[in-house]
């Protein structure tokens, strides 16, 4: 197994109602409503994995516009447009044939040309081929090359738009990165000290960065030796924002979360000791643990707190029922205003690293797994009884275990959970998410 490459960005930018949610559920089909139980998820689809011809990329929807009026509109698809620039790697610019060329449309299209980031332009609602494609071409007009005409409700035109998007993404550019390097990305809500954490640890301060319009995604990597060893910090709080929406600042936090979490290896989640841990910091952590990514929970301002001697007891159960569906993260208070407790940062990265790395023996898998069985019996349903016939692990990072049963249906999220539990009473495993395969294999 060659080493996993950092997965590229393809954002969507359009007008409301162009039909991009559409889109994503025709992309990600159901795979998005299984993982119901994990705070990650929202709602709206901001973002979705896709796979297509052996190629993995993250497609991201840009903006939330609520339209109120053009000059709203147009802004706000400006705002949608930056993101855009800033994070991907493939921008799907969409249009509706049925509204036809507007003139937000075009002022956007300027915008994205000058970007020179590869641009995709899709027509959507293309129902029928035959009878639009007149229309499609009118959007030839806007300069960004050639329209392709899909229709995301009657999933038309889809597979030839997938098949664009992996020609435009630079392949031999995902393969250079053999960096071995661990990289952290620093993430959390707006002013919960991520930059100050990173500089403390530098002890300079170099990610004071001026809004140059442009700064690439890359422009905010800082690396750090520390005893000897190379680490690579990815910022998130990156360029300060002009714009006023904060609605939008949500949004736009989570996508920068996703493009850094995306890149990293380990996710430091910085929380606010002094207002505590919030859902907006479970859904940024629920980015991270869809990624199976090595987690550490950073409360910062520790220093800030007043305590007793329950005071890091209690603060450690709230971050645990709120991150209930992680417990496997490692949680550390620190202050990045008196530099307390921050270079034990380093010495959990090595561990979890060693961990998220970690292969065990498939004997001692199995060993696990038939000793559990023994101890808390599979589930059954309508007489018949789950059999679990059989473990191994199959990848790193984060580690990946087949389980063959002789019922995929009767595997219940539950008992995989326990069976988890059991490799982990063994093993540990802290700071990763272990992922569980489960086939189905006929009694011989």
């Amino acid at each position: 197994m060659g080493k996993k490459k950092s997965k590229p960005i393809v954002a969507v930018v359009g007008r409301p109602n162009v039909g991009k949610s559409t889109l994503f559920n025709a992309l990600a089909g159901d795979m998005i409503s299984i993982v119901k139980d994990t705070p990650g998820i929202t709602r709206d689809r901001i973002y979705a994995d896709v796979t297509w011809l052996d190629v993995s990329f993250t497609l991201i929807d840009t903006g939330g516009i609520e339209p109120e009026s053009k000059d709203i509109i147009l802004s706000q698809m400006r705002e949608q447009a930056e993101i855009a620039i800033e994070t991907a790697d493939v921008i799907l610019f969409m249009v509706d044939v049925k509204q036809g060329l507007t003139d937000s449309d075009s002022k956007v299209a300027n915008m994205l040309r000058k970007s020179r980031k590869p641009i995709l332009l899709v027509v959507n609602k293309v129902d029928d081929f035959n009878k639009f494609m007149p229309d499609v071409y009118e959007f030839y007009n806007l300069g960004i090359g050639e329209p392709h005409p899909i229709s995301s409700v009657n999933r038309l035109g889809i597979g030839d738009l997938l098949d664009e998007v992996i020609e435009k993404i630079d392949v031999s550019e995902m393969d250079q990165e053999e960096d071995e390097r661990p990289k952290i990305a620093i993430v959390g809500k707006p002013n919960v000290g991520k930059s100050s954490i990173i500089n403390k640890l530098l002890g300079e301060n170099r990610l004071i960065v001026s809004d140059i319009a442009g700064t690439t995604r890359d422009a905010v990597d800082t690396e750090v030796v520390f005893n000897g060893k190379e680490y690579v910090f990815i910022d998130t709080a990156g360029l300060r924002r002009k714009s006023k929406i904060k609605e939008e600042l949500e949004h736009f936090m989570i996508i920068r979360t996703v493009s850094a979490v995306e890149r990293a290896d380990i996710v430091i989640i910085v929380i606010d000791a002094e207002e505590g841990i919030t859902e907006q910091d479970a859904k940024i952590a629920g980015i991270a643990h869809d990624r199976g990514k090595g987690i550490i929970v950073a409360v910062n301002k520790w220093d800030a707190v007043e305590k007793d001697d329950k005071t890091i007891y209690k603060f450690t159960e709230k971050v645990r029922n709120t991150l209930s569906f992680m417990q496997y993260a490692e949680i550390l208070f620190i202050s990045a205003k008196t530099g307390q407790r921050l270079v034990k940062i380093y010495e959990l990265i090595d561990m979890v690293i060693q961990n998220q790395n970690m292969r065990i023996a498939t004997g001692v898998l199995n060993e696990i797994m038939t000793e559990a069985v023994a101890m808390q019996q599979p589930p059954s349903d309508k007489g018949k009884r789950l059999k679990l016939y059989y473990i191994t692990q199959v990848a790193v990072k984060p580690p990946t275990f087949v389980i063959f049963v002789n019922d995929k249906e009767l595997m219940h999220f539950s008992y995989t959970r326990y069976i988890e539990n059991q490799i982990r009473d063994t093993f540990g495993f802290k700071g990763t998410a272990l992922k569980f395969i489960i086939r189905e294999r006929k009694e011989s």
